[in-house]
């Protein structure tokens, strides 16, 4: 198997993973504001890698599957060291609204693949939204400073939210496209 540059942009974000995770428990000075340029940087080349794939037709088979677990992965395990260094209710069930979510359409679009109709289950706008309020909201809570007064965790946590709506939401549509589907399956 050849590994293109979008492919590899792919294992690169997976890579970044682990330095994040230490990173973030490292005991310096402005490992909070590491860790969320670390998260960019993995978010940026979610993005590049898709672009690359589109703009110069580098998209593969392997790389389909890839990208979007390695979203998944980057997501998830960030939000699980964001509640365990916030342990509080809000941000638990955020948190588990989003990776469950995103644990449950995986499972709907592998199984929609499995029976050949997986274009039913396509990534809508709304999904995007979602994406990129969920990346948003991560940076802002990595990064723990006020600005000027603001409180910056408290609007992470309100972009939090925002983004497990639009993660319900965006569920609801897949759920709702491959249901007509799904209840001819005996």
């Amino acid at each position: 198997m050849k590994i293109t540059i979008p492919t590899a942009l792919t294992l690169f974000r997976i890579a970044l993973l682990p330095v994040m995770v230490i990173v973030f428990y490292l005991p310096f000075r402005g490992a909070n504001v590491t860790a969320a340029l670390v998260f960019v940087a993995a978010a940026l080349t979610d993005w590049l890698d898709g672009w690359i794939a589109r703009r110069y037709d580098m998209g593969s088979a392997f790389g389909a599957f890839l990208d979007p677990v390695a979203d998944k992965l980057m997501v998830a395990v960030t939000l699980f060291l964001l509640v365990q260094n916030n342990p509080t209710p809000l941000m638990a069930v955020t948190s588990a609204v989003i990776v469950g979510r995103e644990i449950s359409i995986s499972a709907l679009r592998e199984w929609m693949a499995e029976i050949g109709q997986r274009a039913t289950v396509r990534v809508a706008t709304v999904g995007k939204v979602k994406t990129a309020m969920q990346i948003v909201a991560i940076v802002v809570l990595l990064y723990q400073h006020d600005l000027e007064g603001l409180r910056l965790f408290h609007v992470g946590e309100t972009l939090l939210v925002v983004a497990a709506v639009l993660t319900i939401w965006s569920g609801l549509q897949y759920v709702f496209a491959a249901w007509p589907i799904l209840r001819e399956q005996k």
